[in-house]
């Protein structure tokens, strides 16, 4: 693989995870958001396809110890087990009409209920900074390695 071209990888699917992260920002802000924009699945998300994906060729360098790849999986999932409390708040079908049901349009919230999302979001943000800090630690060791040690994998 060229250098280039994982880095180039590497850096859409962060930017693709700070989307996600400010998706679901926008949706605790009370801003209208499409239930499907936020993936819960964590290997639905764009960040979730390439780390399921291509960045599983990462565990071949020898400068990318297998312990940082399983705390970016462990961190990754946490969040997505964070944001799945926010989509029930949100998202839950209880005492929805029809067509909110069928349109998935986000339920009426209480004030208590936007209190918890909001507790809830700073988990989650807690958890993207320390996984943006570990995959900010993997872009530093992919321009550390020689790119003929690159086209090994």
């Amino acid at each position: 693989m060229v250098k280039e071209e994982i880095l180039k990888e590497l850096r859409s699917a962060k930017v693709a995870h700070i989307k996600w992260v400010q998706k679901a920002k926008l949706l605790i802000e009370g801003f209208e958001t499409d239930k499907n924009s936020i993936p819960v699945d964590s290997t639905a998300c764009k960040f979730g396809c390439w780390f399921y994906g291509e960045a599983q060729n990462l565990n071949a360098l020898k400068n990318n110890p297998i312990e940082s790849m399983k705390k970016i999986e462990d961190l990754h999932s946490d969040l997505h087990n964070i944001y799945l409390n926010i989509y029930k708040i949100y998202f839950s079908h209880d005492s929805q009409g029809f067509f909110s049901k069928l349109f998935g349009k986000k339920k009426k919230i209480t004030d208590e209920s936007t209190k918890l999302g909001k507790e809830y979001f700073s988990k989650l943000r807690l958890v993207s900074e320390s996984l943006l800090h570990e995959i900010n630690r993997m872009e530093r060791r992919i321009i550390a390695i020689s790119s003929q040690d690159l086209l090994k994998i």
